[in-house]
């Protein structure tokens, strides 16, 4: 499903639109921007059309576009839901690189946390990583995140294996690091 809309500071949460797939097309064809990610294929544009169908009617997700200005510069969601164990998987892409190192996608995981433990009464979250990732790491930790361990030689790309670094958030550990 697409999430609500979310307001932050500099930026805002919200449902994806049709419209947007062309710059996520954009985005998933770069290099640069799918380094530090798995699939080392971009999508067509007929596959990101179903994974937009998909996403918007699947009832065990949550995805929302991050928009600054007015404009898409990223996306992040929560996937894989398991709502009896009230637990789900968290993932982000700053897609606009001009965009990088200015704390957005800190400021979009913080809003998405709070989604995820007060209104979808979620009781933790889970994420990866490259290790070699650093500032997505930082990110995480900075929203909260704790290491849960560290899948050696998960992913091979670029003709060389990568470690992931695992990551979970419970909501009371959450709760506890919220202002009173």
């Amino acid at each position: 499903m697409f999430g609500p809309i979310l307001r932050g500071t500099r930026v805002t949460l919200r449902p994806p639109r049709k419209e947007d797939l062309e710059t996520y097309l954009a985005w998933f064809a770069d290099p640069e921007v799918t380094r530090y990610q798995p699939r080392s294929t971009p999508f067509s544009p007929a596959q990101e059309e179903a994974w937009f169908t998909k996403t918007g009617e699947d009832p065990n997700s949550v995805v929302w576009a991050i928009e600054v200005d007015g404009k898409a510069v990223g996306t992040t969601g929560i996937g894989q839901i398991d709502w009896l164990h009230r637990h789900g998987t968290t993932g982000i892409t700053i897609g606009e690189k001009s965009l990088w190192r200015q704390g957005l996608a800190s400021e979009a995981m913080a809003l998405r946390t709070r989604h995820a433990f007060r209104e979808l009464n979620l009781h933790k979250l889970k994420t990866q990583a490259y290790m070699e990732n650093e500032g997505s790491r930082r990110a995480l930790a900075k929203t909260g995140y704790t290491q849960a361990g560290i899948q050696r030689q998960e992913f091979y790309k670029d003709g060389r294996w990568h470690d992931v670094w695992e990551g979970e958030l419970l909501r009371e550990d959450w709760e506890k690091a919220q202002p009173a």
